[in-house]
C-alpha cells in the first residue's frame, strides 16, 4: 500500500504561526524518512488556526530540506488565480525540484466570503469557468498552445525538464468527472464529505479519457486518522482535534488534552462529535491498518493519504511512524 501526508499546518495553542511551519518541514522530513509517498499541504486564508495561506512558498522551503518524497499543493484553489501564474509557480519548484513536484487543484474558496473578496474579483463566476481554467493551466504546463491560439508566443517559463503533476482534488461527481474528462489523477477527500465516495470514484473510473497512451485512472483517497500505541491513547490524543474541529478549524490554536477534556459540550456538540469520530480512523497500529486496508479495498484506491492533527508535534509523527511501521515493515515480511 502507498501512504501519503495531507498536512493542514494547524496552529497549536501553545505555538505561533512560525513554529507551524517549521513542525510542517519536520513532518516533511519525517515523511520521506519512514517512506511515505508524497507530503501536500494545504492551502487557506483567514484562519488565524492554519498557518499555510501560500503553499508554493512553503514547498519551497520543504523541498530545500527534503531529498527524494514527492511535494504538492493539497491544494491550490485555482478559481483565485490565473492560470498562467500557477503554471510559472510549479514549473518553477519541478525545475528546483524534479521529478517531485505535484500541483493537487481545488475549487474551494479556502477561508471566509471577505477573504474570498479581498483575494479575487469573481470568485463564484470562476468556479463555474473551473473546466476552462484547468485546461488552459494543462496547455500552459504541456507548452502545447495551438499556432493561432492567443498564448500560443509565451511559455510558462521556466520549462522543466519533467514537468509537474496536476492532480485534482474533490469530494464530489461533478468534481471527479472535471478529473476524468481532462484525464487526470483524482483526490477524493473521504475526511471532508458525506456523499458515497465509492460511486463517486466509480464514476470517475468510467469517464475516464486518457490524454495520453497507456495512460490509466490514478485515485487517492484521503483521510483523517490518528494513531496511538493503544486504542486508548490514540482516542485521548483524538480529543483535541476533535474539539477544536468543533469549534471550527479556523478557531486559535488545536487545544492541549488537559483543554479539550475541561471543555463542556452540549447535547447537540456530543452528536456532532460522533458523526465526526465516523468519518475517522482513530486506534493502535493494528486497528488503524485494518480500517485503511478497508478504505483501499472499498475505493480500490492507488493511494491513501493521511490528514493528521494532534496538540503535539510528537504525537503527530508518532502517529505516522506507527502507521508506517504497521504497514510497511509487515509488507516486506
Amino acid at each position: 500500500m502507498r501512504l501519503s501526508i495531507l498536512d493542514q499546518s494547524p496552529i497549536s495553542s501553545n505555538q505561533t504561526a512560525n513554529d507551524a511551519l517549521i513542525e510542517s518541514m519536520k513532518l516533511a522530513q519525517a515523511g520521506e524518512a519512514l517512506g511515505y509517498t508524497r507530503y501536500w499541504i494545504a492551502e487557506h486564508h483567514g484562519l488565524p488556526g492554519l498557518a499555510c495561506s501560500a503553499p508554493e512558498v512553503m514547498l519551497s522551503y520543504i523541498g530545500a530540506n527534503t531529498n527524494r518524497i514527492r511535494i504538492g499543493s493539497g491544494a491550490v484553489l485555482l478559481p483565485h488565480y490565473r492560470p498562467y501564474k500557477v503554471a510559472e509557480v510549479f514549473n518553477m519548484l519541478a525545475t528546483l525540484f524534479p521529478y517531485r513536484i505535484d500541483i493537487g487543484i481545488g475549487r474551494a474558496p479556502g477561508g471566509s466570503a471577505e477573504v474570498t473578496n479581498a483575494l479575487s474579483d469573481n470568485f463564484l463566476q470562476k468556479v463555474w469557468e473551473l473546466p476552462a481554467l484547468v485546461k488552459e493551466l494543462f496547455h500552459f504546463l504541456e507548452d502545447d498552445f495551438s499556432a493561432d491560439h492567443e498564448y500560443s508566443k509565451i511559455s510558462a517559463s521556466p520549462i522543466p525538464e519533467n514537468s509537474p503533476v496536476p492532480w485534482l482534488l474533490g469530494t464530489s461527481e461533478k468534481s471527479a468527472l472535471l478529473a476524468a474528462r481532462n484525464g487526470m489523477p483524482y483526490t477524493f477527500g473521504h475526511f471532508m464529505s458525506d456523499d458515497d465516495g465509492i460511486a463517486i470514484i466509480q464514476a470517475y473510473r468510467d469517464a475516464f479519457r486518457p490524454r495520453k497512451e497507456a495512460q490509466a485512472p490514478q485515485v487517492i483517497v484521503t483521510v483523517s486518522a490518528i494513531c496511538g500505541e493503544t486504542t486508548e491513547q490514540a482516542e485521548e490524543i483524538a480529543e483535541s482535534f476533535l474539539i477544536w474541529s468543533l469549534q471550527g478549524e479556523g478557531h486559535q490554536g488545536v487545544p492541549s488534552i488537559k483543554e479539550a477534556k475541561q471543555y463542556k459540550l452540549t447535547e447537540k456538540e456530543k452528536d456532532s462529535l460522533n458523526k465526526m469520530r465516523q468519518n475517522m480512523i482513530i486506534g493502535n497500529p493494528h486497528e488503524v491498518k485494518r480500517k485503511l486496508m478497508e478504505l483501499q479495498t472499498n475505493y480500490q484506491a492507488d493511494e491513501i493519504m493521511i490528514n493528521t492533527i494532534t496538540y503535539s508535534p510528537k504525537d503527530r509523527i508518532q502517529s505516522y511512524r506507527l502507521i508506517a511501521k504497521e504497514i510497511f515493515s509487515k509488507e516486506n515480511l
